[in-house]
């Protein structure tokens, strides 16, 4: 650009110097500004010197819910306050006051609900999430309700004893009970096989699903009321040759409308069992029967689509298995050689659960109520993880490698070794595990306060007993 195209430089302003009679002007204002400050200040501090004695009647105390823990632990409400509750952590949370009715719904990550206490007398109550495990894993803390004049009723009035110190002996004793009740006898196997109900002349095999609601002992003591097919968590296993034609009819006792959906099977759309898109929903005392053929191998699952997040983790999940997963026999995998003419002395499905009335689960128990599986040195193992849960979960054996041969049930080309194996939602793992050394072997996920908690071992824990 020519140089007499250039513009020209830009003026700088300079603020005027201010003249004598607005020096105390200003003066008086930052004064008076500081004045503000001061007053702000000493009624924040008399803000916290008043904590103690809760929030002022009617107002709400931020309450924040993650895994597993409830913040703060103590929590100090003036008598006719409110709780603002918000789910900081990734997994499904509620807030409840123990021995009351009141309870936030099931909040989803990152969702808020108010908790109004204003029914409650002052006084210390037990606060927890009621999801099952969750309050186990350590989502507990206090509630001290208090009056005008800062009182509340002695501890342990209304929600039992809080605020003594740790007893160490105690958490060892409880530990070590869980662990030596282990396996523990509970009413109800899961998983079981099921038989086809027919075969018609065509050779289509049939089968018959019943959803309905049963009581569930998950663990010694705790029976629950579980949302089921024929009565069993997990539901019936289904066991199936490439090629079959099939139908399943399904029959509805429940007193909730849904479908089932065949997750990680090719079926057509009409069997899909997504309502309303591809059928109409099941509607209580109403049946429906899915029919296809299998066209490969599977390793998948069936639950409801309709109301998912509400039946699966009470219950509702089950295995299909279909076919035989190909086994990297003859490689070696890893520092692992499996052998040409291995022979897979048992197949394990094992299907993992973390939430709802069931809770933190394999295959529908809790330890110490855990299936254990016994094996003969030199044996070898078919796993296949499934994870009808929401959250993951690194499952984790002791001792044994896994050499995982399929995801999603299909065979890997370069199998591989792992020692812990993460199992997100919805997945379905093979693994191969050959025992080789005696003795009792733990196997657990690996998230710890799945596993354990404040009363002892509970969970997603079981074992392999080699001998």
């Amino acid at each position: 650009m020519p140089p007499d195209q250039l513009e020209p430089p830009p003026t700088e302003t300079v603020p005027p110097r201010p003249d004598h009679a607005t020096v105390p002007l200003v003066f008086g204002t930052v004064a008076v500004l500081c004045l503000a400050v001061v007053l702000t200040i000493a009624a924040l501090v008399s803000t916290n010197d008043d904590a103690s004695v809760g929030t002022a009647a009617g107002a709400s105390e931020q309450v924040s819910l993650t895994e597993f823990a409830i913040e703060p632990a103590s929590v100090t409400v003036s008598a006719g306050g409110s709780m603002d509750v918000s789910n900081d952590g990734t997994a499904a949370h509620n807030l409840a006051v123990t021995a009351t009715d009141l309870i936030t719904p099931d909040l989803a990550a990152g969702e808020t609900a108010e908790l109004d206490v204003s029914s409650l007398e002052p006084g210390t109550y037990e606060l927890l999430c009621l999801i099952a495990g969750h309050a186990d894993a350590g989502m507990k803390a206090d509630l001290q309700v208090v009056g005008s004049d800062g009182a509340s009723a002695a501890a342990g009035d209304h929600g039992g004893e809080h605020g003594t110190e740790m007893d160490y002996d105690k958490l060892t004793e409880d530990m070590l009970a869980t662990m030596a009740a282990f396996p523990a006898e509970t009413e109800g196997v899961g998983s079981q096989l099921l038989a086809p109900t027919e075969v018609l002349a065509n050779g289509t095999k049939v089968f018959d699903l019943t959803m309905k609601l049963g009581d569930w002992e998950v663990s010694p003591g705790k029976v629950v009321e579980a949302w089921t097919f024929n009565g069993m968590v997990p539901a019936p296993k289904l066991e199936l040759e490439v090629g079959d034609q099939v139908q399943v009819r399904v029959q509805n006792d429940l007193p909730l409308a849904t479908d089932v959906h065949w997750h990680g099977m090719n079926v057509d759309n009409a069997n899909d069992g997504v309502a309303p898109l591809t059928q109409d929903l099941i509607e209580p005392g109403s049946s429906f029967t899915y029919s296809f053929t299998t066209d490969e191998q599977a390793v998948a699952m069936y639950h409801p689509h309709a109301h998912g997040h509400r039946l699966l983790p009470d219950g509702m999940f089950g295995v299909v298995l279909v076919g035989d997963v190909r086994l990297p026999l003859g490689q070696t995998v890893g520092l692992e050689q499996v052998p040409a003419d291995l022979t897979v002395s048992q197949e394990i499905p094992m299907v993992l659960n973390d939430a709802g009335v069931i809770g933190y689960s394999l295959n529908g128990k809790s330890f110490p109520a855990t299936e254990p599986y016994p094996a003969k040195v030199g044996d070898w193992i078919l796993v296949h993880y499934f994870n009808e849960g929401t959250q993951i979960h690194p499952m984790h054996l002791h001792q044994f490698d896994q050499i995982v041969v399929a995801k999603d049930g299909y065979p890997l080309d370069a199998p591989y070794t792992v020692d812990t194996l993460n199992v997100a939602p919805g997945e379905r793992y093979s693994v191969l595990v050959q025992v080789d050394k005696p003795g009792a072997w733990v196997w657990h996920c690996h998230i710890l306060p799945h596993v354990e908690s404040e009363t002892g071992m509970f969970g997603m824990v079981t074992a392999i007993i080699a001998t």
